[in-house]
Formats: structure tokens, C-alpha cells, sequence
């Protein structure tokens, strides 16, 4: 069984990374979101947040499921059968970054990756932009998935954050 292990930091998740789920569950056995918490960042949502706004977007995808990653992506994989990273990038810069990464999760993991280009249309949209949006009081709906949008909104209505 492959395992493919979708990561980021998801802040928010966004339309094009739910893109890349979608494609990979069409390609693997098993697909795991890994929200990654990320100590040097200052985040717009808790990982309680983003881990929510992953398990919504992927609601009724069979093979794929969403977990914490604390630490080391490549000490992540460990846990799993056969994993394979997936990745999208949207830009040049994105693939020069991501072809880093590989390089580094290979030496400590011996796990591949593989990097999917993003869709035609979806380049411009990142989590900054969204967070940008959100900032902003702007629709977000064209950019977040459906379950996402109902845990952001629901995150800004609870004032404990």
C-alpha cells in the first residue's frame, strides 16, 4: 500500500491544496493530510483551527484522512507503509523549493516526493492570499474549500483565539 503524505501548513487550507489531495487519492491507496505545526511561524489559525478546517475539506474523500505533524516531515512519514510526499507547486520558485526538500526528506527518510503543478487558474491562490482576504473582510468562498470556509468563519466567531 502507498501512502501518500499531502503536507503543509495549511493557514488556511486553500482550493488548490484541496486540489492536490483530490488528485493524489486518485493516485495512491491512502492519502494523509499532514498539518504541519510550525514553531518559527506566527500563524493566523491554531493548529486546532487548521486541523479542523483539513478534516471538513475532506469529507467524503474514502482513502485520505488528516493528522498533527509535530515536527520533522521526514520523522512524519516514518509512521506510515510505503509513504511518498505530495506537493504542489504553483511557480518556478515553488518547484526550486520543493526539489530542496526532496533532497533533504531523501537523506533523513528515504522517502520520494512527488510535485504536482498546480491547475490552470489556481497560481494566484496561496494561504497568504487568502489570509489577506480574510484580513480584510473580503468572500473567500472562491478560494477555501466549502468546509473550511464554515471553520474559518466559525473560528472568527468564537473570541477565545
Amino acid at each position: 500500500m502507498k501512502t501518500a503524505i499531502v503536507s503543509g501548513t495549511f493557514d488556511p487550507i486553500t482550493v488548490g491544496h484541496l486540489d492536490v489531495i483530490v488528485r493524489a487519492s486518485k493516485l495512491f491507496d491512502r492519502v494523509v493530510v499532514a498539518v504541519s505545526s510550525n514553531s518559527e511561524k506566527k500563524g493566523l489559525f491554531s493548529d486546532e483551527a487548521r486541523v479542523a478546517a483539513a478534516k471538513a475539506s475532506v469529507e467524503g474523500i474514502e482513502n485520505c484522512s488528516v493528522a498533527l505533524c509535530e515536527g520533522l516531515l521526514a520523522e512524519f512519514c516514518k509512521r506510515y507503509e510505503n509513504p511518498v510526499i505530495v506537493r504542489g507547486a504553483r511557480t518556478g520558485s515553488d518547484f526550486d523549493y520543493e526539489r530542496s526538500m526532496f533532497v533533504i526528506n531523501k537523506e533523513l527518510a528515504s522517502v520520494d516526493t512527488v510535485i504536482f503543478p498546480c491547475e490552470s487558474g489556481m497560481d494566484h491562490i496561496s494561504s497568504t492570499y487568502v489570509r489577506e482576504l480574510i484580513k480584510y473582510g473580503k468572500d473567500i468562498s472562491n478560494v477555501v474549500p466549502l468546509g473550511a470556509k464554515a471553520v474559518i468563519e466559525d473560528y472568527f466567531s468564537n473570541e477565545k483565539h
